[in-house]
Protein backbone atom coordinates (compact mmCIF):
# COMPACT_ATOMS: atom_id res chain seq x y z
CA UNK A 1 0.00 0.00 0.00
CA UNK A 2 0.92 3.58 -0.75
CA UNK A 3 -1.32 5.60 0.80
CA UNK A 4 0.75 9.24 -0.29
CA UNK A 5 -0.59 7.91 -3.94
CA UNK A 6 -3.65 7.85 -5.12
CA UNK A 7 -3.92 4.84 -5.33
CA UNK A 8 -6.34 2.36 -2.72
CA UNK A 9 -6.76 -1.41 -2.51
CA UNK A 10 -10.50 -1.12 -3.21
CA UNK A 11 -11.64 0.06 -6.62
CA UNK A 12 -13.56 3.24 -6.74
CA UNK A 13 -11.79 4.99 -3.94
CA UNK A 14 -8.56 6.81 -3.82
CA UNK A 15 -6.18 7.69 -0.62
CA UNK A 16 -4.78 12.03 0.62
CA UNK A 17 -2.72 12.26 3.11
CA UNK A 18 -3.50 14.20 5.40
CA UNK A 19 -1.82 17.04 8.22
CA UNK A 20 -2.65 18.88 11.26
CA UNK A 21 -3.67 21.53 9.19
CA UNK A 22 -6.61 19.40 8.84
CA UNK A 23 -8.05 19.77 12.21
CA UNK A 24 -11.30 21.34 11.32
CA UNK A 25 -12.23 17.89 8.98
CA UNK A 26 -10.84 15.86 11.90
CA UNK A 27 -12.96 17.42 14.46
CA UNK A 28 -16.14 16.93 12.05
CA UNK A 29 -15.41 13.49 11.01
CA UNK A 30 -15.26 12.71 14.70
CA UNK A 31 -18.47 14.28 15.09
CA UNK A 32 -19.77 12.22 12.27
CA UNK A 33 -18.28 9.04 14.20
CA UNK A 34 -19.75 9.89 17.50
CA UNK A 35 -23.35 10.83 15.87
CA UNK A 36 -23.58 7.36 14.19
CA UNK A 37 -23.26 5.63 17.30
CA UNK A 38 -25.74 7.70 19.13
CA UNK A 39 -23.16 9.83 21.44
CA UNK A 40 -22.98 13.07 22.59
CA UNK A 41 -20.60 15.17 19.83
CA UNK A 42 -20.10 18.23 22.17
CA UNK A 43 -16.71 20.65 22.27
CA UNK A 44 -14.88 18.19 24.16
CA UNK A 45 -13.96 16.31 20.76
CA UNK A 46 -12.42 19.76 19.37
CA UNK A 47 -10.45 19.57 22.53
CA UNK A 48 -9.44 16.50 22.07
CA UNK A 49 -8.35 16.99 18.53
CA UNK A 50 -6.71 19.92 19.40
CA UNK A 51 -4.89 18.02 22.00
CA UNK A 52 -3.57 15.33 20.39
CA UNK A 53 -3.56 16.34 16.59
CA UNK A 54 0.07 17.37 15.91
CA UNK A 55 3.37 16.81 14.05
CA UNK A 56 3.36 13.18 15.19
CA UNK A 57 0.00 12.39 14.03
CA UNK A 58 -0.28 10.25 11.00
CA UNK A 59 -3.43 10.84 9.05
CA UNK A 60 -5.27 9.98 5.98
CA UNK A 61 -8.46 10.23 4.33
CA UNK A 62 -10.57 7.80 2.09
CA UNK A 63 -13.11 9.69 -0.71
CA UNK A 64 -14.30 8.21 -3.63
CA UNK A 65 -12.44 8.32 -7.25
CA UNK A 66 -14.44 11.35 -8.35
CA UNK A 67 -13.61 13.63 -5.44
CA UNK A 68 -10.61 15.69 -6.42
CA UNK A 69 -10.12 16.83 -2.04
CA UNK A 70 -11.52 15.18 1.14
CA UNK A 71 -14.39 17.98 1.89
CA UNK A 72 -16.46 15.00 2.64
CA UNK A 73 -14.57 12.10 3.56
CA UNK A 74 -15.92 8.54 3.15
CA UNK A 75 -13.24 7.19 5.61
CA UNK A 76 -10.52 8.55 8.28
CA UNK A 77 -7.31 7.01 10.04
CA UNK A 78 -5.53 9.33 12.59
CA UNK A 79 -2.45 7.60 14.47
CA UNK A 80 -0.61 8.44 16.89
CA UNK A 81 1.57 7.22 20.10
CA UNK A 82 0.62 6.50 23.47
CA UNK A 83 2.32 4.52 26.51
CA UNK A 84 1.44 1.17 27.15
CA UNK A 85 0.17 1.67 31.08
CA UNK A 86 1.30 -1.98 32.14
CA UNK A 87 4.58 -1.68 30.36
CA UNK A 88 6.06 2.16 30.24
CA UNK A 89 6.95 1.39 26.41
CA UNK A 90 5.67 3.34 23.37
CA UNK A 91 2.92 1.81 21.15
CA UNK A 92 0.74 3.35 18.28
CA UNK A 93 -2.41 4.29 18.92
CA UNK A 94 -5.20 4.66 16.97
CA UNK A 95 -6.82 7.68 18.00
CA UNK A 96 -9.88 7.59 15.22
CA UNK A 97 -11.02 4.66 12.61
CA UNK A 98 -14.34 6.18 10.54
CA UNK A 99 -16.14 5.13 7.74
CA UNK A 100 -19.32 7.20 6.33
CA UNK A 101 -22.16 4.60 6.82
CA UNK A 102 -23.03 4.16 3.32
CA UNK A 103 -19.50 2.81 2.33
CA UNK A 104 -19.36 0.63 5.30
CA UNK A 105 -19.26 -3.05 4.51
CA UNK A 106 -16.73 -3.08 1.74
CA UNK A 107 -13.56 -3.31 3.28
CA UNK A 108 -12.32 0.14 3.69
CA UNK A 109 -12.38 -0.38 7.50
CA UNK A 110 -9.88 -3.62 7.03
CA UNK A 111 -7.99 -1.29 4.42
CA UNK A 112 -7.46 1.40 6.93
CA UNK A 113 -6.17 -0.84 10.11
CA UNK A 114 -4.32 -2.64 7.85
CA UNK A 115 -2.63 0.62 7.08
CA UNK A 116 -2.10 1.76 10.68
CA UNK A 117 -0.38 -1.75 11.46
CA UNK A 118 1.83 -1.15 8.56
CA UNK A 119 2.85 2.37 9.73
CA UNK A 120 3.39 0.78 13.17
CA UNK A 121 6.12 -1.52 12.14
CA UNK A 122 7.75 0.16 9.83
CA UNK A 123 8.01 2.77 12.93
CA UNK A 124 9.21 0.04 15.39
CA UNK A 125 6.33 -0.11 17.39
CA UNK A 126 6.30 -3.48 19.03
CA UNK A 127 1.97 -3.08 19.40
CA UNK A 128 -0.57 -1.06 18.39
CA UNK A 129 -3.77 0.41 20.50
CA UNK A 130 -6.95 1.53 20.49
CA UNK A 131 -10.26 2.03 22.00
CA UNK A 132 -13.78 1.29 20.85
CA UNK A 133 -17.01 2.08 22.38
CA UNK A 134 -18.27 -1.63 23.35
CA UNK A 135 -22.11 -0.42 21.62
CA UNK A 136 -19.95 -0.71 18.70
CA UNK A 137 -20.28 -4.61 17.34
CA UNK A 138 -19.65 -3.86 13.95
CA UNK A 139 -15.89 -2.21 14.97
CA UNK A 140 -15.02 -4.72 17.57
CA UNK A 141 -16.18 -7.95 15.19
CA UNK A 142 -13.73 -5.95 12.53
CA UNK A 143 -11.19 -5.10 15.14
CA UNK A 144 -11.41 -8.85 16.72
CA UNK A 145 -11.28 -10.39 13.23
CA UNK A 146 -7.69 -8.75 12.58
CA UNK A 147 -6.46 -10.08 16.07
CA UNK A 148 -7.20 -7.22 18.54
CA UNK A 149 -7.51 -8.48 22.41
CA UNK A 150 -9.22 -6.69 25.21
CA UNK A 151 -6.09 -5.78 27.79
CA UNK A 152 -8.59 -3.53 29.82
CA UNK A 153 -12.19 -2.33 30.18
CA UNK A 154 -13.79 1.06 31.74
CA UNK A 155 -16.21 1.22 34.06
CA UNK A 156 -18.36 4.39 34.91
CA UNK A 157 -21.43 4.80 37.23
CA UNK A 158 -24.08 7.22 36.81
CA UNK A 159 -24.01 9.49 40.04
Amino acid sequence: MTPDADAFPLEGYRWYRGSGIDEALVVRTLRRAYRDLGGHDGPHLAETVRRHLSSRSKLWWVMTAVDKQPLDPVGCLWLSEAVDQRTGEAQAYVFLVYVAPEHRRQGIGTVLMQQAQQWAHQNGYGSISLQVFEANQAALALYRKLGYESQAVWLTKAL
